[in-house]
Parts: C-alpha cells; sequence; structure tokens
C-alpha cells in the first residue's frame, strides 16, 4: 500500500482541501493517508472528519493516525507539511507586540521582515527534525511545503536536509483569476507567466489569443486607484514597476520599504493598509472552528469537491503518468539567471511520471529581480543564522529587510533582535 503522510493533520480545513481531493482521485485510491498532529485532540478531530468523508464519497483510502511522527512518516512516499510552529500564542503575539513597541509595524509578518525571521528561526529546527527522520524511514519521498515562511523552510529542506521538496503556495493559482475580477475582465482563454520568488513572483505575460492584455490591465487599474480599494500596493507597485505581483497588498505592504512608514501615517489611510491583520485572522479562525467544528467533525454526511489545492493533481500525474503544470517553489538551478543560484524560486513546473521538472525562465525584468534580491538577502542570511547558530546573522537578517531597515537604526533592530530572541525563550535554539 502506497502512503500519502500529513504532517500538521490537525489543520481541519486545509486537510479537508487537500486530503479530501486526494480521496477523490482514481490513481490514489487505496493510499494509506497516514495523519499526524502535536495536538491529540485536533488529531482526533481530523480523523473523524477524514472517515466520515471517506464513506460519503466512497473512497477506498485508509485513514490511519500516528502519535509518533516518525512512524507516520515511515515508507511515505508523499509527504506533505502544514504545522505551525509557536502558533497564535505566544509566538504570533511575540512577533508583532515586540516590534510595535520599537514602533515598527507589520500585517502578516510570515514571509520576511522582522516577524518572518523569527518564524523561520523556531521552525527550521522543527523542519530539520522532519528531514532527518525522512532520511531515516522515506527517504525517497516527495516533500511538500505548504508552511510559511516559504522560501527559506524550502530551501533548509533541500539544501541542509537533503529532502526531495517542492513549496507549494497559493497565491500563483489565484492571481490572474482574481486580478480579472477584481477588474471586470473575462479571463476566459487567458494565458500567463509567472515566476519570481514565493509571495512576489511576477505576472511576466498575461495574453489571449497572443494579445498583450497588460496595457488594459493597467489602464483599469489606473482608473480604480482613484478610491481605496483591498488591492492599492499591488496596483502601485505595478505602476511604477511595471509588473503585477502574486501575493496580496496587506503581505507586500510590508516586503518594500515604501508604504508602512512612521514618519508617513497617512500613507496606511492612503493605501489602505491593514496593520497587524494576522493577529485578525487568528483570533478569527479561533473562533470561526469553534462555529466550524460541529458541522465539520460530527457530519457524517460530509461532502467534498476538487478545490484549487495542487497536491492532489501533483501526486495524480507521478501515479498515471500524465502531465500537469503549477507553479512550484525550487531551488535556482540557474531557473532563473539574474537571481543568487542560492535562492529558491517560483517557477512554472511540469510533472509526470518522472517527478516535477521545474522549467527555464532566464532573466526577469530587471527591477523585478532587484526587489526580489532584497527580500532574498533577507532570506539567505536567516538561513545562515539558523544553521550555523550565530546570532550575528539574525541581526545582518534584520539590518538588511527593507522594511526593517527603513525604519529603525542599527541599535534598534540589535535590540529589538534581542527583545525577540528573549521572549521567544526555549521556542528557539540557543544562538551564541
Amino acid at each position: 500500500m502506497s502512503k500519502i503522510t500529513f504532517i500538521g493533520a490537525g489543520s481541519a480545513v486545509f486537510s479537508k482541501n487537500v486530503l479530501g481531493d486526494c480521496m477523490l482521485v482514481p490513481s490514489l485510491q487505496g493510499f494509506e493517508i497516514a495523519l499526524f498532529d502535536i495536538d491529540p485532540i485536533r488529531l482526533k478531530d481530523a480523523e473523524k472528519m477524514l472517515n466520515h468523508l471517506k464513506k460519503s464519497i466512497n473512497s477506498t483510502c485508509e485513514i490511519k493516525v500516528y502519535p509518533n511522527r516518525k512512524d507516520a512518516l515511515r515508507d511515505a512516499k508523499y509527504v506533505i507539511n502544514a504545522i505551525k510552529v509557536g502558533g497564535y500564542d505566544p509566538c504570533t503575539i511575540t512577533d508583532f507586540e515586540i516590534p510595535k513597541a520599537y514602533q515598527l509595524r507589520q500585517t502578516i509578518a510570515d514571509t520576511v521582515g522582522i516577524g518572518g525571521i523569527f518564524r523561520n528561526l523556531r521552525t527550521i529546527p522543527v523542519m530539520l527534525d522532519i528531514a532527518r527522520e525522512m532520511q531515516e524511514v522515506c527517504p525517497d519521498a516527495l516533500f511538500l511545503n505548504y508552511v510559511n515562511p516559504m522560501a527559506a523552510l524550502t530551501n533548509v529542506m533541500t539544501t541542509y536536509g537533503g529532502i526531495r521538496t517542492v513549496g507549494l503556495c497559493h497565491s500563483v493559482q489565484v492571481c490572474v483569476p482574481d486580478l480579472f475580477k477584481d477588474l471586470d475582465m473575462e479571463p476566459t482563454g487567458v494565458q500567463w507567466k509567472i515566476a519570481g520568488i514565493n509571495h512576489m513572483a511576477w505576472l511576466l505575460e498575461v495574453k489571449r489569443n497572443g494579445n498583450d492584455l497588460y496595457p488594459e490591465i493597467k489602464r483599469r487599474a489606473a482608473e480604480k486607484q482613484k478610491q481605496r480599494h483591498q488591492d492599492m500596493v499591488r496596483y502601485e507597485l505595478m505602476a511604477h514597476f511595471g509588473y503585477y505581483v502574486t501575493e496580496s497588498s496587506e503581505h507586500n505592504a510590508e516586503y518594500h520599504p515604501y508604504f508602512i512608514k512612521k514618519s508617513y501615517p497617512e500613507l496606511i489611510e492612503k493605501y489602505n493598509i491593514p496593520l497587524d491583520e494576522y493577529p485578525r485572522r487568528c483570533l478569527w479562525r479561533i473562533e470561526q472552528w469553534k462555529e466550524m467544528r460541529e458541522e465539520l467533525v460530527n457530519n457524517v454526511g460530509l461532502r467534498h469537491e476538487r478545490t484549487h489545492e495542487y497536491a492532489s493533481n501533483i501526486f495524480d500525474a507521478i501515479e498515471s503518468n500524465t502531465l500537469f503544470s503549477f507553479g512550484g517553489n525550487v531551488m535556482n538551478t540557474g531557473l532563473i539567471t539574474n537571481l543568487p543560484k542560492e535562492a529558491c524560486v517560483e517557477v512554472p513546473c511540469l510533472v509526470n511520471g518522472s517527478g516535477v521538472t521545474p522549467t527555464y525562465v532566464g532573466d526577469l525584468p530587471p527591477q523585478c529581480a532587484a526587489l526580489n534580491r532584497t527580500n532574498i538577502n533577507t532570506q539567505l542570511l536567516t538561513i545562515e543564522a539558523a544553521i550555523s547558530g550565530k546570532k550575528e546573522h539574525i541581526y545582518h537578517a534584520a539590518m538588511l529587510d527593507p522594511h526593517t531597515a527603513a525604519e529603525l537604526s542599527i541599535d534598534e533592530i540589535i535590540s529589538m533582535c534581542d527583545d525577540l530572541i528573549e521572549a521567544h525563550g526555549d521556542w528557539l535554539p540557543v544562538f551564541k
């Protein structure tokens, strides 16, 4: 029996989407679906929910819970990762509240920025533990990483974990459909090309029947910018740098030095930037789960329709030797020629029975590559800190972050990092 292992299966809504998709795929029937989570209550909920779903859709997959992660991984062919180290309380709160004391404000704090740096530092040791266990019990498994910070964690699993890893993010497949919906444009028959880094990949081409749609996109976007809306940061970036970026405006507001500035508080209103957005979402999800739990966990007639998640399509393409294309995060083995080879990049990938093959992109537009490199700098120095255990590289990563460096002095950045290290306590390894 082949095996799909889901680490972090207590994320019930996400596990329903990804594993529900898998249970609907003919080539994956008969697979064992192995569930692991550090929260035994959420794990039991996921088991119950998925067994109800299995019965209602007549799947022959076997749902099995493991109290031990290594046992869950043993002999897996595919591994899906959806962990969140430190959770909302205490770590997400820490990531926001300590920088706020230095007047450094954030929106999401899960990718780069000071919040992204510390999320990496507490997650990388856990990822490397998973990699070590996989090397022992399923060294040839394909590891699909859904966890942020996507680029750094996917990089670490490949470079230092020695695991065949692809990072998957929702921002690629929804980029063009959401953009066209927002601008009231018809998406039928549209072809596009996206490449860059995770959360800052670029819509390089967008055409219908060979005709470039960018002029019309930019015309409508410029008109929409005359009033407040939910995507003002991305439209502003497109107006000045020429290309639309994949991830949301609330994310991109903190990836650049232009939008969240204590010296210019009016920019928050001008660009409709939702400060402290991620903590609000966390609280909303906690409350939502209280309401949704009965509907999902105890619903014996639970149903499911295929979602836009890539995982089941990737597995199906390998199992059935059919071709599937998707946007994936992989190491830059000459794929984007004006980004560092040490970086993890987001590029079009092909997958079939031979596995995943990333495609060659070449040079990005120089201004887009330059913006990517400002974020890659922080990613690579954060990895250096995690692998070397040297505190100085935490400071380097923070000092090179565009938003942090635009707001704080070197002394303030070092002091803030020290405060964050102390507040995280045992959630972090010891840095020297």
